[in-house]
């Protein structure tokens, strides 16, 4: 029966990435939010229930995977398209221009699973963490993004940078601690204390502004 439990907890992660999915192209754009971050929630638990019961195995692997590219990938993405659309665009097909945001995520998601780089840190930006993001930023800031001249074009460079962001070299920590000392985990207490005076002065949109201070901070780390 434990066996189950992990895998079940994954289909949760990818349950909830349809609803958001749902409610993206509904443009109830806090919805889909609070769901991708359910998504989040169930994606944390399912590895960590995989290594408490001692269940872990290769079809847990492949369907975190897939559930991630739903819940992670076509959600935001839906999210995007979504918002995009509700600009005066003279082009019709830009919106569409949001789903590479799932093609990237997925190429991400297959990288992690084969990169035996990616213990202890990332290589490249997290598909939670750019969900997060764009989930955020809509939420938080859209109706500011709305009264931005050209606003639709920095979207879409922001999609471009997201995607490249997914699959580049850059090392990037992970919030994984072997011991809980400062030394050697200096940068990881200093983002998290960080986070609490964004999320308390800008809301939801100060999740956007950490995962950009997370990405400035990991890349300020490794050119020291």
């Amino acid at each position: 029966m434990k066996k189950h439990i992990p895998n079940t907890i994954t289909c949760l992660n990818l349950i909830s990435g349809c609803i958001a999915t749902f409610w993206a192209f509904q443009g109830n754009y806090e919805m889909a939010l609070i769901f991708i971050v359910a998504g989040a929630v169930f994606d944390f638990f399912d590895g960590m229930a995989a290594r408490l019961l001692g269940v872990s195995s290769p079809i847990g692997k492949e369907l975190d995977s897939l559930a991630d590219v739903v819940t992670f990938g076509v959600a935001p993405s839906a999210m995007v398209f979504s918002f995009l659309s509700s600009f005066h665009i003279h082009v019709p097909l830009v919106p569409f221009l949001a789903f590479v945001i799932a093609a990237f995520s997925a190429l991400r998601l297959a990288k992690f699973n084969l990169d035996e780089r990616q213990t202890m840190g990332f290589i490249g930006l997290p598909t939670p963490a750019n969900a997060l993001f764009w989930g955020s930023l809509i939420v938080g800031c859209g109706n500011w993004l709305h009264t931005l001249p050209y606003s639709a074009g920095i979207i879409l460079l922001m999609v471009f940078v997201s995607c490249w962001l997914l699959v580049s070299e850059i090392p990037m920590f992970a919030l994984k601690f072997k011991q809980w000392g400062w030394r050697g985990n200096e940068i990881r207490y200093l983002f998290l204390l960080s986070c609490i005076p964004l999320l308390a002065f800008f809301g939801i949109a100060g999740i956007a502004i950490i995962v950009a201070w997370y990405v400035l901070l990991s890349i300020l780390t490794k050119m020291k």
